[in-house]
């Protein structure tokens, strides 16, 4: 009788519904993405899975509620990587937390490009052409983006860094407000994912000009390399993390769901329409891009003296 109580002590995760936190508006890629997964992970960890919207200042504020959460791994993160290496880079003093040290990586889960689109009606069809309307209109071309600190506010302005233009970034709370802004005509482009702007590219309200890589369902959508830039726009990908210090057996049934989830062939079938492709890398993997990607954009925001 004592083993078995001692194995059910032990067997304690999880012990009750499990919250994923998305720090982007309902509709972005993040969302979909964890949406998506949410079902399949609650059917291998035999819980209720749940996911709860925290959006704003470009994932930091979702960030920072599960860094400082309970470490039970009943709270996890699900974000990309604008919360966890462009924000803390670009503008450290609004993050409340280190991405490396509060949070533990579980997994990547899939990719999806940059895209900067603009109105299909719109005057400038491609991307030189909507440089040299901003050139001609200094400070009159406002792209919008998820957030502060966001992959897509960092593409806007590593255009301007590029270019010597004057893009005007303008904030929103996720890419699903900044899409339906620039189809109002309220903006003039916006730097969102391919996961946010797929289905309005296809349905010919929007068009893409510049993409961080190209996607063979999206072929004339070019990158900037291929434009004779010198660097490409940054891609997005969306990762889980959890509070430091949970228990190892709670971040080993986090990892091993996450790991069966990602890989399970319903879910990337259902996430491809949007421009997402699930791309499984292990924590290990997780780490070292983290850090590696946190060093390039310190790098290249120092070199364009956007770094704060």
């Amino acid at each position: 009788m004592a083993w078995c109580a001692g194995g059910a002590f032990a067997q304690t995760f999880p012990n009750g519904p499990i919250s994923i936190v998305v720090p982007l508006a309902p509709g972005d890629a993040a969302d979909i993405s964890a949406r998506s997964m949410a079902e399949e992970m609650s059917r291998r960890l035999g819980v209720p899975v749940l996911t709860v919207n925290r959006p704003g200042a470009g994932g930091a504020i979702g960030a920072a509620s599960v860094a400082h959460a309970r470490k039970d791994g009943q709270t996890i993160l699900f974000a990309q990587n604008s919360a966890l290496t462009f924000r803390p880079a670009l503008d450290p003093q609004s993050a409340s937390y280190d991405a490396q040290k509060d949070l533990v990586p579980l997994g990547i889960s899939s990719r999806t490009p940059s895209v900067l689109a603009v109105r299909s009606d719109a005057p400038y069809r491609s991307f030189a052409e909507l440089i040299e309307h901003a050139k001609k209109n200094p400070g009159q071309v406002r792209i919008g983006h998820p957030g502060a600190g966001s992959v897509g506010e960092f593409c806007i302005l590593l255009v301007n860094a590029l270019t010597g233009v004057d893009l005007v970034p303008v904030p929103y709370t996720g890419a699903a407000p900044a899409a339906t802004a620039l189809r109002g005509g309220h903006i003039e482009g916006a730097a969102l994912s391919l996961g946010a702007l797929g289905a309005h590219i296809k349905a010919g309200a929007l068009r893409g000009i510049a993409t961080s890589n190209r996607v063979a369902e999206y072929a004339d959508i070019p990158a900037l390399k291929e434009l004779g830039y010198r660097e490409d726009l940054f891609g997005i990908w969306f990762s889980y993390l959890a509070p430091a210090g949970i228990p190892e057996d709670a971040r080993k049934a986090l990892v091993a769901a996450i790991e069966q989830a990602v890989k399970a062939p319903e879910v990337g079938a259902r996430l491809a329409p949007f421009g997402i492709v699930q791309a499984y890398a292990t924590p290990e993997q997780q780490l070292a891009e983290i850090r590696e990607e946190f060093k390039r954009v310190i790098e290249m925001a120092k070199k364009a003296g956007l770094a704060k």
